[in-house]
């Protein structure tokens, strides 16, 4: 079956796909397989209409990429996802750019709560970030299923992050199959601080423009040595 696929199916050049957007494709509906109508679905349950309909791209690349080429993914956590999480995927993402390192890492950011979902980083951060040079762009999302796949490390702001992201983690463990070593990934932000004695970074929510500046400077502590501990350890 999979010599048939490979040898009948051609692929066109990038210059030929019509809808590209970053590493999101979405076949033109030109490339059909009139011949896989001849196969019988249930022999073959996964020739489902959609699957004949289009190439998933995204999906061959992933399967056929080496693991020593993944980039290193780190997802940042908080309550509500619109202060100190957005501000450190925004802090680590100005680090890694300044390394050079752009493509080697997968950067995002979530909250343990749906409340302010699909609303930018509270405007008191952005600003606070944006004198030192550093941009905030995220939207917030809460966590899913998947960021315990999909990443490798998942950095809690403080402990009732972090127990909030495990209990979801053992509701969700018995719904779907999960990595077995998810509970290992998640991890205390301040556990990465050099400079700070602090273990948890602060919600600055509540408070006025110095708590904004102080959970700033402990995220650039954190990222830091964060960022140096990943690539000694992933040898990038």
């Amino acid at each position: 079956m999979r010599s048939l696929l490979f040898n009948t199916v051609t692929i066109p050049t990038p210059s030929k796909l019509p809808n590209c957007h970053h590493s999101h494709y979405a076949a033109p509906h030109s490339l059909k397989f009139p011949f896989l109508t001849s196969l019988l679905p249930s022999k073959y349950p996964f020739l489902l209409k959609e699957s004949y309909k289009s190439v998933k791209i995204k999906a061959l690349m992933e399967s056929r990429m080496d693991p020593s080429t993944k980039p290193f993914s780190v997802l940042f956590v908080c309550l509500g996802n619109i202060c100190r999480s957005p501000a450190a995927e925004g802090v680590f993402t100005d680090l890694v750019k300044k390394r050079g390192l752009d493509s080697k890492f997968k950067i995002d950011s979530a909250g343990t709560i749906n409340y302010h979902e699909g609303n930018e980083a509270d405007p008191r951060m952005r600003a606070a970030a944006k004198r030192r040079g550093i941009a905030i762009t995220s939207i917030s999302r809460p966590i899913r299923p998947s960021d315990f796949k999909d990443f490798d490390l998942i950095l809690a702001m403080d402990e009732q992050n972090k127990s909030d992201i495990l209990g979801a983690l053992e509701r969700w463990i018995h719904r779907e199959p999960l990595p077995a070593d998810a509970a290992e990934k998640v991890r205390l932000m301040c556990s990465y601080c050099k400079k700070h004695e602090e273990t948890e970074v602060p919600d600055p929510y509540y408070g006025g423009a110095q708590g904004f500046e102080k959970v700033l400077d402990m995220l650039e502590d954190a990222c830091d040595s964060l960022l140096e501990s990943i690539v000694t350890e992933n040898k990038i």
